[in-house]
C-alpha cells in the first residue's frame, strides 16, 4: 500500500470530506528530465575531433582540430548571442583526438589534453584560471604505436585520468599528486577503437565504442577505479554492452562522450556505410539513481544531426551543452512542472496488471489552453495524486506516473475544454522493441537482472521489495528476445518463471511475490461502523480459474499441483509449464504452485465500489464483509482500480476495486 500521513488517513475515513486531486504535467520521463535542445551556433567549421567542458565560472571551453592544427575556444559567458566562431590556434598536432576536462569544485583547473605532431605522444596543458590562460604542455603518455582517440576528466583534488588508444588497445594514466603514472593497459582485446568516452563520478567511468576480431562493431561501457565499485587504478575485469551491430551489417559505433549532472548521459555516432550511407549522432542516459557500473541505459534517442566525430556533452549546475566544432547546443536541467489541480473538471484513472491509463479533463471556456503551456505536450508526465482536505491542508497520495499520448481540445455550446489521455509505463515497455536479438547465456544473469535491464531500456527505474521471491534472484538456462519483440512482452515471459509481480510506483516498477498469507492491509464493509472503508455497491461471483490444475516440467523434474474443489467441481483445467531451468523436484513444484496462483490473480471474483481510498494500490489485500453476500472479512486481493472524479454537476469522486482471491 501506499504511504499515507496520519492526517490523511484520518480525513479519507471521516464521514464529512473535501475531495482533493492533485495533477501535475512535468518534462519527464522515468523520473529524468527530458532535455529540450536550443541551437545557439551554426557554424562552417569542418567536421573532426573535438571536445567540450564547463568550468565553474560558467564559461565553455571548446577545442577541435583541423588540418593537423589544434583551434581553443573559451566563451566567458555562454549563452543566446554568445559568439561561438572566434577560434585561436594553438599549433600543430597529430590528427587525432583532442580531450578537455574542467575541475568541478570551481578552482579553476582547465586541462586540455592533445596528442603531439609524431602521433605516439600524449601531451596536456593546464590553466588554473577557468582556461583564460593555459599553462606549457607536458607530457602525460605516450603510446608504443599512433595514438587515436582521447577522453579525460579531473577531479577536485587536481588527480586526473586521461584514456587513449594506441592501435587497438586501451590505455588508462592516472595523475596523482601532480604526477603522471605509468599507463595501464585494459585487461580486453579488440581489432580496432573508434571513440572513448570519460567522467568520473566515483570511479573513472568510460565508454568505447569499437570492433572485436569477429567484425562485430560495439559500444561498450568499462571503469577505471577509484575506490567506489573498483580499487583504485585497476580496469573493471570486462566489458558492458550497449550497443552491438553483426559484421557485414555496415553498421558502426564511434565517437562516444560522457557526462554526470541529473544523472548519466551519453552520446555517440551510430554510422552506416551502405546505401544510403548516414552518420548520426544518438543519445542515452541512465535511470536518476543508478550507479554506472549497472550499466543500465535508456534505449539511445536519434538526434537530428549529421557528424561523424559526434557531440560532445557537459554540464553545469543549471544546463546541458552539446557541442561540435560547427554547432553549440544548450538545454535547461531544471525540470518545468505545471499544476493544473485547479482545472480539473473530471478524471478517470485505470490500474490493472500491465496496463495503466487515465483521462483528464480540464476547463478551457476562457481559452486558458487555447496555446499549450510547457511543458504541456505529447510525451510529458502526467502525475496525478489522490487525497482529501485535510487538518494539515490539501494532501495527496503519490501513484503511477502517466505518459501524455493524445491531448484534444473540445468545444461547443460556449463551452471549452481540454481532454488529456495518458498511459503507465507498462506503455514504456509496449513502445519498445527490440533491434536486434539479445541473447543471455545460461546462467549469465538472474531473472532480476535481465528486467532491470528491459525496464531500463525503456526508461525506468527497477527494483525489489523485501518480499520478492528466491526465484527472482535465479539465473535461468538461457533467455532470448528477437528483433522486433516488444519489452512488454518479453517481462510477461520473465514473470511466467516467477510467483511474483511488479507494481509501478511513481516511475519505479517494484518486484514482489504475493503470499497468501499476506494479512489484509484494509477492512471493507457495508455497514456503518463494521469497517474503516465503506462499500457503496458489490459484485461477488464464483468464477472457474483459467487453470485448477498445474504440471511443470523441468530438466529430468516434474510436478503437479492441483485445486482440488475447483477440479471436483469443473473437472480439471490445465495449465503447463515447460522449462529447462527448472533442474530440482523444489523449483519444479513452485513452478506449478505459481502457475495455479497466477491462474487465480487472474480470475476476478468481485468487484466493489467505495469512497477514495489514497493509500491503496495494486496487489494490495483487503477484507470485505457484506451480510448481503455472504462475506464476512473475507480476504481479497486488489487486482484491479478504477478512479473517478468529477467536480461538475454530477460530482463524484469514487473507486471501484477489481478483487481476486488471495
Amino acid at each position: 500500500m501506499r504511504s499515507i500521513s496520519a492526517t490523511l488517513t484520518a480525513a479519507q475515513k471521516s464521514a464529512s470530506v473535501v475531495p482533493y486531486l492533485r495533477v501535475l504535467i512535468s518534462d519527464r520521463i522515468g523520473g529524468v528530465h527530458r532535455l529540450a535542445w536550443t541551437r545557439l551556433y551554426t557554424g562552417a567549421e569542418p567536421d573532426g575531433y573535438h571536445a567540450t567542458c564547463l568550468p565553474g565560472d560558467g564559461s565553455l571551453i571548446r577545442a577541435r582540430v583541423s588540418g593537423g592544427h589544434l583551434y581553443y575556444q573559451r566563451v566567458a559567458s555562454s549563452g543566446a548571442g554568445s559568439d561561438f566562431s572566434a577560434w585561436t590556434d594553438l599549433g600543430t598536432v597529430a590528427d587525432a583526438g583532442v580531450a578537455l576536462s574542467a575541475d568541478p569544485s570551481g578552482e579553476g583547473r582547465v586541462l586540455l589534453f592533445f596528442v603531439d605532431s609524431g602521433g605516439l605522444q600524449v601531451k596536456v596543458r593546464e590553466s588554473t584560471d577557468n582556461g583564460a590562460t593555459l599553462g606549457a604542455a607536458v607530457t602525460a603518455a605516450t603510446g608504443g604505436s599512433a595514438v587515436t582517440w582521447l577522453a579525460a576528466d579531473v577531479k577536485s583534488s587536481g588527480d586526473a585520468l586521461v584514456a587513449y588508444n594506441a592501435g587497438s588497445t586501451v590505455f588508462a594514466a592516472r595523475r596523482l599528486s601532480g604526477t603522471w603514472n605509468a599507463p595501464v593497459a585494459w585487461p580486453n582485446t579488440a581489432a580496432s577503437i573508434t571513440g572513448i568516452g570519460c567522467v568520473h563520478n566515483g570511479d573513472w567511468n568510460l565508454a568505447i565504442a569499437g570492433a572485436d576480431a569477429s567484425g562485430q562493431s560495439f559500444l561498450w561501457t568499462t571503469l577505471v577505479g577509484d575506490g567506489f565499485s573498483q580499487p583504485a587504478g585497476v580496469w573493471a575485469a570486462s566489458l558492458q554492452e550497449i550497443a552491438r551491430s553483426s559484421a557485414g551489417s555496415s553498421l558502426a559505433y564511434r565517437a562516444p562522450f560522457l557526462s554526470r549532472s541529473d544523472t548519466y548521459r551519453l552520446t555517440f555516432v551510430e554510422q552506416y556505410t551502405g546505401t544510403v550511407a548516414y552518420s548520426r549522432p544518438y543519445h542515452a542516459h541512465t535511470p536518476a539513481s543508478v550507479d554506472y557500473a549497472s550499466n543500465l541505459w535508456r534505449e539511445p534517442v536519434p538526434f537530428d544531426l549529421a557528424s561523424q566525430y559526434g557531440q560532445a556533452i557537459a554540464a553545469s549546475t543549471s544546463a546541458a551543452w552539446l557541442s561540435t566544432p560547427s554547432g553549440v547546443w544548450t538545454a535547461p536541467l531544471a525540470v518545468t512542472s505545471l499544476d493544473v489541480t485547479a482545472d480539473v473538471l473530471e478524471c478517470t484513472a485505470r490500474d490493472a496488471p500491465f496496463a495503466g491509463s487515465i483521462t483528464l479533463t480540464l476547463r478551457n471556456d476562457d481559452g486558458r489552453y487555447s496555446a499549450l503551456p510547457a511543458p504541456l505536450a505529447l510525451g510529458a508526465e502526467a502525475r496525478v495524486g489522490i487525497g482529501y482536505g485535510t487538518t494539515a491542508g490539501n494532501e495527496a497520495s503519490d501513484g503511477p506516473s502517466y505518459w501524455i499520448e493524445r491531448i484534444e481540445r473540445r468545444t461547443g455550446r460556449g463551452e471549452g475544454s481540454v481532454v488529456i489521455t495518458a498511459r503507465n509505463g507498462w506503455s514504456l515497455l509496449d513502445r519498445w522493441r527490440a533491434r536486434r536479438s539479445y541473447a543471455w547465456a545460461s546462467g549469465s544473469a538472474t531473472v532480476f537482472a535481465i528486467l532491470q535491464t528491459l525496464f531500463a531500456r525503456a526508461g525506468l527505474e527497477f527494483s525489489a521489495s523485501g518480499a520478492s521471491s528466491e526465484a527472482s534472484g535465479a539465473a535461468p538456462s538461457a533467455f532470448v528476445i528477437q528483433p522486433g519483440e516488444s519489452a512488454l512482452n518479453a517481462v510477461r515471459r520473465l514473470l511466467a518463471m516467477l510467483p511474483d509481480v511488479i507494481l509501478l510506483r511513481r516511475e519505479s516498477a517494484i518486484l514482489t511475490e504475493p503470499l497468501a498469507s499476506q494479512a489484509a492491509a484494509f477492512a471493507y464493509g457495508t455497514q456503518t461502523g463494521a469497517a474503516d472503508y465503506c462499500i457503496l455497491a458489490g459484485r461477488y461471483a464464483d468464477a472457474a480459474p483459467e487453470s485448477n490444475r498445474a504440471q511443470a516440467f523441468g530438466l529430468n523434474v516434474f510436478a503437479e499441483a492441483f485445486d482440488w474443489p475447483s477440479v471436483s467441481e469443473e473437472y480439471d483445467r490445465l495449465g503447463q509449464a515447460i522449462d529447462r531451468n527448472l533442474a530440482t523436484a523444489t523449483q519444479a513444484q513452485d513452478r506449478a504452485d505459481a502457475l495455479l496462483r497466477q491462474a487465480l490473480r487472474a480470475t476476478p471474483t468481485a468487484e466493489i465500489t467505495s469512497p477514495t481510498n489514497c493509500a491503496i494500490e495494486l496487489w494490495d489485500v483487503i477484507s470485505v464483509t457484506d451480510a448481503l453476500a455472504g462475506l464476512s472479512a473475507a480476504k481479497k486481493r486488489v487486482s484491479g482500480l478504477e478512479l473517478r472524479y468529477s467536480a461538475g454537476e454530477r460530482a463524484a469522486y469514487e473507486q471501484r476495486l477489481v478483487l481476486v482471491e488471495v
